[in-house]
């Protein structure tokens, strides 16, 4: 037997111990009587059998026990307990609705019906049936929606968790194509440069300017190869190398052969403007020397109080563009959306027969000393971050750790934004039951019990009431029969009934308590009073 299993079985053990505990009581304690084995034996099985056919059959040992109660009256401690159980297993409210309404609708017919109970007795009796059946089934309903929110809750927080891990995986892995693609493509697009140069060189045989067109020709098919593999996974951030500036990339275009005038006043920007001003710079010479080989360019970055622009222009190439593959303008977009998030702005365009790429990003705000890359791609990190700088790296390296400081709903698919999973539709649903579950268990005790009183109210005071005005026409002395007094009395009070008198009420709502006690001996009045209550 497996250890699940054993602790089942304990459990319906020492179930069934403490449900028994009553009705030994009840029956073994002095003064004892043998009778009292057969009726005993019978509830301790009854017993047994609710709480065996109770895992699989709640509602049934919930009827088990009610039916129970009738022939001993210590069972009736077991119905709160196989209700509220019944609550924690049954998957459906509408067949325990359905039970305890058979069980209300019954009773009362037997009670009142058949067996001709007082209407206060079959009050008792809905009360109990209510607060020891109802009520603990309702408890068990709520619990189990708890039960099932906290399990939803856990699932969804794992979809969340998995979904953050993959998004940050993919991001790495689009991090590092783009840097591929930006790296390559610019060392690629001087390579091309270079070949152009020497294929036009003037002094070169002609099988060498075979070669060298030949040359320039694949550089540009393995630069469009390069754009239709990796060109589509390009990332917000790329990675530029330690240290390197706009000088140096214009240096680099230089050696290349390009003709590039740089105009900069030196200064020292913040990280994340001097990030974006260098990817620009980078774009716009590699397009330049794509698109408009042979053409001086002009670079000019300029810094004033609040902002830094940099303009990128260059005039139209003087032999026209290489014959290569057209132009995607993924790059420009990909520049533009940096930009925009460092809060700038990017035009690009033809001037003057040749193209020109102008950029504007604020200063204010970026000297909080925020690294070029991190955690969030370009997005600002708010200052006191304590992962402020930290690379992201693959899942191994801890990746999704700080789950609650990004945005875990950034990705497409990730459940609870955008395109909700099954984890967050079951997350909603549990919480609309467990919500629905609280209503009803608050609310359904009192409606019913407000139901059984004014299905009790009318049962007690028919025939019965006499009200104030008719109490005070009472005298003393009168014959009974000339009083026209009520035909039905009501219910003596607690303190029980007396000798020789009758009790009316007086309509109280809902219980429809006795308010008048009327004495009488020898067929005449000798006493009114009321009750106090």
């Amino acid at each position: 037997m497996e250890p699940r299993e054993r602790q089942r079985r304990a459990g319906d053990l020492l179930l069934w111990a403490v449900l028994a505990a009553p009705v030994g009581y009840g029956r073994l304690s002095p003064p004892w009587h043998a009778d009292e084995l057969p009726p005993l034996a019978a509830a301790l099985a009854l017993l047994g059998t609710a709480v065996w056919i109770g895992r699989r059959w709640p509602l049934v040992a919930v009827l088990a026990v009610v039916a129970g109660s009738l022939v001993d009256g210590n069972v009736v401690f077991a119905i709160p307990v196989f209700g509220y159980l019944a609550g924690r297993r049954s998957d459906r409210a509408a067949p325990a609705a359905a039970v305890f309404a058979a069980i209300a609708v019954t009773g009362s017919v037997l009670n009142l019906g058949l067996l001709g109970t007082e209407p206060s007795t079959w009050f008792l009796l809905s009360s109990v049936l209510l607060f020891a059946g109802v009520f603990p089934w309702l408890l068990g309903r709520l619990r189990r929606q708890h039960r099932a929110l906290a399990d939803a809750g856990l699932r969804h927080a794992q979809a969340e968790r998995r979904a953050e891990v993959e998004r940050v995986r993919l991001r790495e892995r689009a991090r590092i194509a783009q840097d591929m693609h930006d790296s390559l493509g610019h060392d690629l697009s001087l390579i091309a440069l270079r070949a152009g140069a020497l294929e036009l060189a003037p002094d070169l045989s002609p099988a060498h300017r075979v070669a060298a067109g030949e040359l320039r020709a694949s550089v540009a098919a393995a630069t469009e190869r390069l754009h239709d593999v990796i060109g589509v996974l390009r990332e917000e951030r790329t990675l530029r190398p330690p240290g390197e500036t706009v000088a140096d990339v214009v240096d680099g275009a230089r050696d290349a052969g390009m003709t590039v005038d740089l105009r900069t006043d030196d200064a020292d920007l913040p990280p994340l403007p001097a990030h974006a001003v260098h990817r620009v710079v980078r774009e716009a010479l590699t397009n330049a020397a794509r698109y408009a080989p042979g053409a001086p360019v002009t670079v000019d970055v300029a810094r004033a109080a609040d902002a830094v622009t940099v303009a990128v222009v260059n005039a139209p190439p003087p032999a026209g563009p290489l014959p290569g593959p057209p132009s995607h303008g993924s790059g420009l977009l990909a520049l533009r959306e940096r930009v925009r998030l460092t809060g700038g702005t990017l035009d690009a365009g033809p001037r003057d027969g040749g193209w020109a790429v102008t950029a504007r990003v604020p200063l204010v705000g970026a000297d909080a000393g925020l690294p070029a890359t991190g955690l969030l791609d370009g997005a600002r990190v708010p200052p006191g971050r304590a992962d402020a700088g930290a690379p992201v790296t693959g899942p191994a390296d801890g990746a999704g750790d700080d789950v609650a400081d990004a945005d875990p709903f950034a990705g497409a698919g990730v459940p609870g934004r955008g395109e909700p999973g099954d984890a967050a539709r079951r997350l909603r649903e549990a919480r609309r039951r467990a919500r629905r579950s609280l209503l009803v268990a608050i609310g359904a005790p009192a409606g019913l019990a407000l139901v059984l009183a004014l299905v009790y109210y009318p049962l007690a005071t028919a025939g019965a009431v006499l009200d104030r005005a008719g109490y005070e026409r009472l005298r003393l002395g009168e014959p009974r029969d000339a009083l026209g007094l009520p035909g039905r009395q009501a219910d003596p009070p607690a303190t029980g009934a007396v000798p020789g008198c009758e009790f009316y009420t007086d309509g109280n709502f809902p219980f429809a308590q006795a308010t008048w006690r009327l004495c009488f001996a020898d067929g005449r009045l000798i006493s009114k009073e009321q009750i106090a209550s």
